[in-house]
């Protein structure tokens, strides 16, 4: 069964703003290096990157980021630190960062563990108990969330995928992927705000006994019944060629649906699915499928309103029990402002998202913002829509 490991943050997001997030939609090439995806191009791919951060660096006051969330396997490893440095010199206090590295080995995990290890001790122990004989070549899919807390301390969290895509598996489990065996929880000191990060399968995984998803929504339960909060932001970072696949679909259904037992910890959790454009390429796996239209999902009972445009539209996940704001599947960058049930007056009519800015690419390494023309070119009629409209 995974573990849960619980970190306090020095985080203070403003109450009744908003909790401010980017959405990279980016494409990520990669190409089988052995046992591993590697990036193929990793000069380009980490100037992309870069030219995100810049964004975010720039945006005036009242856009100040408190989220960027980029695709899984979206940074080279080789440049990992390089990212992180740039995080700790230019991005603003009170940001968090959450990307996915290129596969790397078990033994690379270990190291990259120990240089960070103030912030990952738990993982380590974790990872001291476990039998992997002499093995330090199997693959590590890995997450990173960077968080540059109020005082400007840089703090690194490393986490590794629990369940491995079909590109990760192998007819041999000695050479399968690694898996993980820990989920990250994080709940910020001065702010009653708590969020997740989650690679993909993660989301989905199961076995004969234990879900994942269920151990997500009993741990979130606790926050509800122990402290009076919720899990209000549940990041999940994927490089799926398939987001909509029915497995998704259905643990959506089960998180919000409520349909067995009061789930009042997750009802009103904030569910961003950040997946990799349709630019992506993956050497050997399936082709033929649309990556991108990443999502940001809520509890039906926090509705948006009815809309479709070229860029985006609201939708209810093929009769979910959800409210979605769904993207298409380019290349953008999204901007967005969240606002967790704890900040709004049940009241009000307020919801829970609202989006504020898109980004496409305007050169390989440059973004311009899009117009509201440009939202509007495009709208489409949504009559026999068949994936269900609010």
């Amino acid at each position: 069964m995974v573990r849960i490991i619980e970190h306090t943050v020095d985080l203070d997001f403003p109450a009744g703003e908003g909790i401010h997030t980017l959405v990279a939609q980016i494409p990520t090439r990669l190409r089988l290096e052995g046992r591993l995806f590697k990036i193929k191009d990793k000069a380009e791919q980490t100037a992309r990157t870069m030219s995100i951060l810049r964004i975010a660096s720039c945006l005036s006051g009242d856009e100040k980021l408190h989220f960027i969330l980029l695709p899984e396997s979206s940074v080279p490893f080789d440049t990992m630190d390089e990212v992180i440095e740039v995080i700790s010199t230019e991005l603003p206090d009170n940001t968090v960062v959450i990307f996915g590295v290129e596969h790397i080995t078990l033994h690379q995990f270990r190291k990259v563990l120990d240089r960070y290890i103030t912030d990952n001790s738990d993982i380590i122990d974790l990872l001291s108990d476990e039998d992997d004989g002499d093995d330090r070549s199997k693959p590590v899919n890995m997450c990173v969330t960077v968080v540059k807390e109020r005082k400007g301390r840089i703090r690194c969290f490393l986490a590794a995928k629990t369940h491995p895509f079909a590109g990760e598996e192998t007819v041999d489990d000695l050479f399968d992927l690694y898996h993980g065996k820990a989920f990250l929880l994080f709940s910020c000191e001065n702010t009653p705000f708590n969020f997740m990060p989650l690679i993909c399968f993660d989301y989905v995984y199961r076995d004969l006994h234990n879900s994942n998803i269920m151990s997500i929504i009993e741990k979130a339960n606790e926050l509800y019944f122990r402290r009076h909060q919720n899990l209000d932001l549940l990041a999940v970072i994927q490089c799926n060629p398939k987001p909509e696949h029915k497995v998704f679909r259905d643990v959506v259904t089960g998180f919000y649906g409520e349909h067995l037992f009061k789930t009042p910890g997750t009802r009103d959790t904030l569910t961003v699915f950040i997946n990799s454009s349709c630019e992506t390429e993956l050497e050997g796996a399936m082709t033929g499928d649309s990556f991108g239209h990443s999502s940001i999902v809520n509890g039906a009972r926090h509705k948006l309103p009815r809309i479709k445009l070229s860029e985006f539209k609201t939708d209810d996940f093929s009769g979910a029990p959800v409210s979605r704001l769904r993207f298409g599947n380019e290349t953008r960058l999204y901007l967005c402002r969240l606002h967790p049930h704890h900040e709004t007056d049940p009241r009000s009519s307020r919801v829970m998202v609202k989006l504020t800015g898109i980004y496409r690419p305007s050169t390989p390494h440059h973004w311009e913002r899009m117009s509201g023309e440009d939202l509007l070119t495009g709208i489409t009629d949504d009559r026999g829509e068949p994936d269900g409209y609010i």
